[in-house]
């Protein structure tokens, strides 16, 4: 189901690489795997017998749900990896991403203060790169992660271009 609010009609996205998934990945085996970790060491503890609290169900439900949940977000990386895009039109640079809350950013070029981008350890050895828009408010900075470095840099150059051409207006 498409909305014109979220997806206006003519606009053409571009989409983050997809390698950007490895990244999502990665971040999601760190953050799981010492969470499942942490909340399984009661169930060790009371299997061994050193804790008689919590009750074994109680030590067996809480790592299953949790596991149970973080397979489910497992599962859906690829598809929130799909639904980042971007769009640069006439004035503005269109920001889109989200599956079940989806959320459609505009970035007048003129209301930018300054572009950034930002490389982690894993962006870095895939070659992505995540661009960052400042503006005043705080409410509307938006980011655009998984994109290729060239691609960056070039969409970096352009929009600070495009920003310093609709201040000089004002």
């Amino acid at each position: 189901m498409r909305t014109e609010a979220i997806d206006p009609p003519g606009i053409t996205w571009q989409r983050v690489s997809p390698k950007y998934v490895t990244v999502r990945l990665v971040q999601w085996a760190l953050g799981n795997l010492i969470t499942v970790v942490v909340l399984t060491l009661p169930l060790i503890f009371v299997l061994l017998g050193w804790w008689r609290w919590p009750p074994l169900w109680l030590a067996i439900t809480v790592p299953a749900v949790t596991l149970v949940l973080a397979v489910w977000r497992l599962l859906l990386i690829p598809r929130q990896v799909r639904a980042i895009g971007y769009a640069e039109r006439d004035d503005d640079l269109l920001v889109r991403g989200g599956i079940f809350f989806q959320r459609t950013m505009t970035v007048p070029y003129g209301r930018m203060q300054y572009v950034d981008i930002g490389v982690g350890p894993v962006e870095r050895g895939l070659g992505l790169c995540t661009l960052k828009l400042h503006t005043a408010s705080p409410g509307t900075n938006a980011s655009i992660p998984g994109l290729p470095a060239a691609e960056g840099a070039r969409l970096r150059e352009q929009l600070a271009a495009r920003g310093e051409a609709r201040l000089a207006g004002l």
